[in-house]
């Protein structure tokens, strides 16, 4: 390994140990294990290189307490019941050596949203300590996985049952061991993938579209512990993939600085199972065309049928075959559920003003929210806003026309234009509602209007 990654990657992990210690743990203490049930193990710090996994089955009679299941007669005397569907969680590298905070949250939300085995893979003895020793664990991982599963196959399990949910490094465990199994697993989702090592891997050591029947990946921090390129059928790219709103800005917040968007997909994950408002998603070129309007129907690739984060059968998307590596986008609020309302803005306008760039048109509502509307030379302009209230609560619109240039904030043209809003997707003009009169704006002058849609 290159001196200079070694390096790298041991200044993260101290800064990781800097940032913990900053705030004097992680603030979400795992529940006491009860009697006759078996927990995560903890692990040595510095001395957690070392491959110990387990199996820990849940099962929706006792979705709080974990049966180890190492040999098939475990599993025959459990509650495994193999007519059910099977879900792996698979955590990844933990600094620490403790076990994740959210699993027992997640396993719970998977048992209220499933009729299904949920069996959380601990491996948090070989995920301690470095993080290069943690990637070189992970064929060792895979290989312990792809083995435990075919005791699954001999009981009667079908591979097309089988559901692998990965965070972080777990989501290229994953990969692997639907590599293994030829891309016949049922589905492997991707929770915020790990970028450090894998965004230049071959498909072979990364998660891919070809690991199993479908294959999805949430992104929240792509420039930083998250894989930047897509690698499924579906990759979401919440807010970009980015700074997720409400994580902190500033190291000063400690470790939830370095951590915070990096599992805002375990979170967003664990809301979309455990609330009814949906999760949905545009394809799209890029975030920045998402936001200017230009994606609001899902027609390419997927025929109307907008992918959405949750347990629906392949995302709720109705083609076939399934394309690859398509990137959508969706915006979130700050906390749970983390939904947001969608609406759509438009302006189509005559202007006078003198300039020939092109001025826009911020919007702003009541509860508020703020998008800008730029048009183009056709004099249209579109935008995306997410609201934390559904479309009907909105009451009042801000609108105001800023000049392109610092020039033309003198300029006193007005433009006389329309406003109209409609929730995403726009699949048709039934449920536009415009303001009844058109709009007159003079530059750089707010004015207000009332908005008045009626709750279905």
């Amino acid at each position: 390994m290159p001196p200079g990654l070694w390096g790298r990657h041991f200044c993260l992990w101290g800064l990781f140990l800097w940032l913990r210690g900053s705030v004097g743990g992680s603030g979400d203490e795992p529940p006491t294990p009860q009697p006759n049930c078996t927990d995560f193990q903890n692990a040595r710090l510095l001395q957690g290189t070392h491959l110990n996994v387990r199996f820990l089955l849940f099962t929706p009679s006792d979705p709080g307490c974990g049966q180890l299941v190492e040999e098939s007669s475990d599993i025959q005397n459990s509650g495994f019941n193999a007519t059910l569907g099977t879900k792996l969680i698979i955590h990844g590298f933990r600094v620490l050596g403790t076990k994740p905070s959210w699993v027992d949250k997640f396993v719970r939300a998977l048992l209220r949203a499933a009729d299904a085995n949920v069996i959380a893979v601990d491996w948090v003895s070989g995920s301690t300590g470095i993080y290069f020793s943690a990637v070189e664990n992970v064929v060792k991982l895979s290989l312990e996985i792809s083995r435990f599963l075919r005791k699954l196959l001999a009981l009667g399990v079908s591979e097309s049952s089988i559901h692998i949910i990965g965070v972080s490094l777990g989501a290229h465990v994953g990969g692997m061991v639907g590599h293994f199994y030829k891309g016949q697993l049922g589905r492997i989702t991707g929770l915020d993938p790990a970028g450090p090592e894998y965004t230049k891997a071959s498909l072979e050591e990364r998660l891919d579209p070809g690991d199993a029947r479908f294959v999805e990946a949430i992104h929240t921090d792509t420039d930083n512990l998250g894989i930047r390129i897509p690698v499924g059928h579906v990759d979401y790219f919440v807010n970009g993939g980015q700074d997720q709103p409400g994580c902190p800005t500033s190291i000063y917040a400690g470790y939830s600085y370095l951590i915070c968007d990096h599992m805002r997909a375990v979170h967003l994950y664990i809301s979309a199972l455990e609330n009814s408002c949906p999760l949905v998603a545009f394809p799209c070129d890029s975030y920045r065309a998402f936001l200017a309007g230009q994606c609001l129907d899902c027609c390419n690739p997927f025929l109307l049928s907008c992918p959405r984060i949750g347990l629906a059968e392949e995302s709720g998307i109705k083609i076939e075959p399934l394309p690859k590596e398509v990137k959508v986008y969706l915006m979130t609020t700050s906390s749970a559920p983390y939904c947001a309302s969608w609406s759509f803005t438009c302006r189509s306008q005559e202007t006078r003003t003198p300039t020939s760039r092109s001025p826009s048109l911020a919007v702003m509502s009541t509860p508020r929210s703020r998008s800008p509307c730029t048009p183009k030379q056709e004099l249209q302009g579109k935008a995306v806003m997410a609201h934390a209230n559904p479309q009907c609560q909105i009451n009042q619109v801000k609108l105001k026309f800023q000049p392109s240039s610092r020039v033309w904030k003198r300029d006193r043209t007005t433009i006389v234009g329309k406003f109209c809003t409609a929730p995403l997707p726009i699949n048709d003009n039934k449920q536009t509602v415009c303001l009844p009169e058109p709009v007159n704006l003079q530059a750089s002058v707010t004015v207000f209007h009332d908005l008045k849609i009626a709750c279905v």
